[in-house]
């Protein structure tokens, strides 16, 4: 039978033990922690197996009140092949039109997201998805920096910048402020979520008091970086260039030997400037209720 889950004390684990691939497990509790405090104007169903072997979370946003997300659905290994990942997508889907949707995704729903969509390598969840009657609407990709190489050039660049009147600091009160002015809402909120959580951060570059840049790190999983973005007016003075690596150090620091950069691009940028990698691909699906 499918409940709705009130305690989500247990999530965490459920996660660790469903989840197969070795980078979100490491992250369960972090997911289920930062997932269960959604954003203020978010309408949110966690419904779970009532013998705990599955859960399913859906959401929806104030912003588009007729599009659902099916943001988290696992079952634990030793409970697959029992039609419990149709239960509880067919009961996450009931949830979300009794809600008002006319279209659910199956992927994240930023600001706060585990991941964009299905990963390809989460093969049953997109054979689920397909013998629902969803269809791939879009593709993103990650990209993962491998930390433990060797920087070159990183002082070289501050010291460019330095010489240019620019300078990389921690990020303050007034940034997401104008990150939100620029890019919206939905980066703002990652830049105040980078700057409150002690395993996340964000710097801006700053010159003449004027913030020329941003670029944050594990506003919703340590291990990811992002967002990232320059002002207009300073394109071409490589900033972005050191804003990546100085949040890349910390997460380095901070004991991780990769970083995912979330929702990648552009590529050739990341490519060239961290020799990252396109490694994670995700089909995003969604269908008509």
């Amino acid at each position: 039978m499918i409940v709705d889950l009130e305690d989500l004390s247990s999530a965490g684990e459920l996660l660790r033990s469903a989840l197969d691939l070795p980078e979100d497990a490491a992250e369960a509790e972090v997911l289920a922690d930062r997932l269960g405090a959604p954003p203020p104007g978010r309408a949110v169903a966690w419904l779970a197996v009532d013998d705990g072997s599955g859960l399913a979370l859906a959401s929806i946003n104030a912003g588009d009140p007729t599009l659902g997300h099916v943001e988290m659905l696992a079952v634990r290994p030793e409970a697959r092949r029992r039609g419990l990942g149709t239960a509880l997508l067919r009961a996450a889907e009931e949830r979300l039109a009794a809600l008002g949707a006319e279209r659910v995704r199956l992927g994240g729903n930023p600001p706060c997201y585990a991941w964009p969509g299905i990963d390809v390598r989460y093969t049953p969840a997109i054979c689920l998805a397909q013998r629902s009657g969803y269809s791939q609407s879009d593709t993103a990709c990650n990209m993962t920096a491998d930390l433990t190489l060797p920087s070159d050039g990183e002082a070289v660049d501050e010291a460019r910048l330095a010489a240019a009147g620019v300078k990389v600091l921690p990020a303050g009160d007034d940034t997401a402020g104008w990150v939100r002015a620029i890019w919206g809402d939905v980066w703002a909120y990652e830049v105040d979520q980078a700057r409150d959580r002690a395993d996340a951060g964000c710097y801006v570059a700053v010159r003449d008091g004027e913030i020329l840049g941003f670029a944050s790190y594990g506003a919703n999983r340590p291990s990811w970086f992002g967002p990232m973005g320059t002002a207009p007016a300073a394109e071409g003075l490589g900033v972005g260039r050191v804003l990546l690596r100085r949040c890349l150090a910390d997460q380095r620091a901070g004991g991780h030997a990769t970083a995912q950069i979330g929702w990648a691009g552009p590529i050739g940028f990341y490519a060239k400037a961290v020799s990252a990698r396109i490694e994670r691909i995700f089909w995003i699906y969604t269908k008509s209720l």
